[in-house]
This record gives C-alpha cells, structure tokens and sequence, in this order.
C-alpha cells in the first residue's frame, strides 16, 4: 500500500469521525425542537453536549486539512464545485457555534429562544447538506479533462444525493435521540427512546433504500460487507433503545454511522471524485495526491499528534459521562449555565 493510499484511508478514518460524533451532536440540535417542551427541557439538551460540540468540530476541521495538504486536487475541485453549498454548512456551523456561546448570555427568554431557534435550523441543514454532498461525491460530478469542476449547484441536486441527505438527517437525528436517552434523566429519557424508535424506523428505511441504490450502482463485496454490518447494526440498535439498553443502542447506532460512512469510502476507492464525462478524467489517490515528500512528513506528524488528541477527547468525555435532567438545572443568573 503506498502512501496516497494510506491518506485515503485516514482522511476515510477523518470523515468517519467527524461524522459519528458530530452527527449525535446535531441531532441534539435538532431534538431542541422536536423533543424538549420547554425552557429548562432545552437547556437540558444543549447541556448534554455543552462539553464536548467544539471538539467534535475539530474532527472536520482536520479532515478538511488533511485532504488540503494530501489531495490538494481533489480539495480544488471539491470546495470550487461545491462552494456554495459547503459556504452554506461554514456559516451554519459558525452561527451554531455563536448560538451556544451567547444563548446564555443575557436572561431575556425572546433573547434565548431566537439562538434556540439558530441552534436548530444549523443543526438541521448541515446534517442534510452533508449527506448531499457526499451523495454527489460517490456518485460523480461533471469533471473535465482538466479535472475542474464545469457543471452548477442545481446539477448537485439529483435524486441520489437528495436521498443520501435524507439518511444523514434521519440518522443523525436517531444517533443524536439515543444520546439523548443516554444522558438524560425522567420524563425526557423516556421521550427520547420512543422519538428513537420513531425516527429510526425511518430511518432504516431511507437507509435500506440509499446503502442498496450505491451498492447496485457501484459496489464490491467489501462495500456489501459494511452496508450489512450497517443495516444489522442499525436493528441492534433499535432493539436495545426498545428494551432500555441506551448504551448498546447508542453503541449499535455509532456503528451504523461507521459502517454507512466507510461503505461510501469503499465504493470510491481508488477514487476521490468520479467523473461523469468520462471515466478517464476521475479524480483518484494517484493523480489527486501530493508529493511522497509531503505525504511523508504528514505521516510523521500524522502519527505523534493524533493519540494525544484522542486521549484528550476521552478524557474529555469521561469527566462529563453523568446524566442530567431538569432537576439539575438551577434557576442561576443567565450566563451561569451554558
């Protein structure tokens, strides 16, 4: 394996993450609307990730990095071809991020309840819009000779990438109401499983019906294996939610993003963006890489600087692994609790 292959499969390992941790840290976002039934109930959801929402972020932030300096080509024609709807989920994120600094910052409920409403519509948009994205990465774009980018937005808007926005919202939202389950306390928990079970019926629809459309379309077997492990995970996670076994479900559900993400990966290999032109002008690890110099000092640093990051975040996990609940939510001034 050389190491423009290995690249892949760390950028893989990237996305991977980004998206396991990320995507229960939007569905909480977007439960602050479909679960919570007031002011304290909210400020329960938001707590459950108060911790931990800028870390996850970091995930994306090094993939985006990682493939800037590993695949500087595939970077060019993603983020040129791409750029408005990638500039649409940047300026989500940095108004989400600004939601959770200042919602607490002054105690007018008017003044709360607008970052509330922030808070939901960019949790909700890049999880669709991710799963857009992606849709259209696996399944091509119009690339030239030139390996430019030469179609518009609305070409991004086909029927598979559509689909695969839905799956992202849907999961993302059933990931984010299984950690709801796993955090939280009384009458919320219980709220949460049968929202679980609701939208992970859903979801395992939509699922079924994108994971079997990419595998007929351009899958292996190896892509089969993990759309399996996908789907099987997704049911295991179902059944424990059902039988009150928050941790396996949330376990199960993390494997079902884990699976779904690297049988996309899969089906790209050796590609990083297919082109619909013509198979001859794909963008793929070989022509899309850096320098064997540049991968190599990545890889040093790649190495030393990722365990440290992991145990950080662990750590960083494990001090904040209590319930709450309603209960724990004092009246304090705003801006004592975020």
């Amino acid at each position: 394996m050389q190491l423009h292959d290995v690249w892949f499969v760390l950028i893989a390992v990237l996305w991977i993450g980004y998206f396991f941790l990320e995507g229960f840290d939007f569905g909480v976002g977007i439960l602050t609307k479909l679960l919570a039934r007031d002011r304290p109930e909210r400020r329960v959801l938001i707590n459950t990730i108060g911790p931990v929402w800028d870390g996850n972020e970091v995930w994306l932030l090094t993939a985006g990095g990682a493939t800037f300096a590993a695949f500087p080509e595939w970077y060019a024609t993603l983020f040129s071809g791409f750029y408005l709807p990638l500039l649409l989920i940047l300026v989500c994120l940095i108004v989400r991020g600004v939601a959770f600094e200042y919602r607490a910052k002054r105690p007018e409920e008017k003044w709360q309840r607008n970052w509330e409403t922030a808070l939901f519509w960019t949790s909700l948009i890049p999880a669709f819009g991710w799963g857009v994205a992606f849709g259209n990465i696996v399944r091509g774009v119009k690339i030239d000779q030139h390996l430019e980018y030469v179609g518009n937005v609305w070409d991004l808007l086909n029927p598979f990438a559509l689909l695969g926005g839905l799956v992202t919202l849907t999961l993302f939202t059933f990931h984010g109401a299984v950690f709801t389950a796993l955090k939280t306390v009384g009458d919320i928990r219980d709220r949460a499983r049968k929202l679980a079970l609701r939208v992970g019926l859903l979801t395992a629809v939509l699922a079924l019906a994108f994971l079997t459309w990419t595998q007929l379309d351009r899958g292996d077997g190896a892509s089969l294996a993990a759309m399996i492990i996908a789907v099987a995970a997704l049911v295991a996670a179902l059944v424990a939610n059902q039988v009150g076994r928050e941790g396996w479900s949330f376990a199960f559900s993390g494997v079902t993003v884990v699976a779904a993400v690297a049988m996309l990966f899969l089906t790209l290999f050796p590609n990083v963006m297919p082109s619909t032109l013509n198979a001859d002008w794909n963008l793929t690890v070989s022509n899309a890489s850096s320098s064997h110099y540049t991968l190599t000092i990545m890889t040093w640093c790649a190495g030393i600087a990722t365990p440290i990051i992991l145990l950080y975040q662990g750590w960083t996990y494990w001090v904040f692994r209590k319930r709450i609940g309603t209960q724990h939510i004092a009246d304090a001034p705003a801006g004592a609790v975020h």
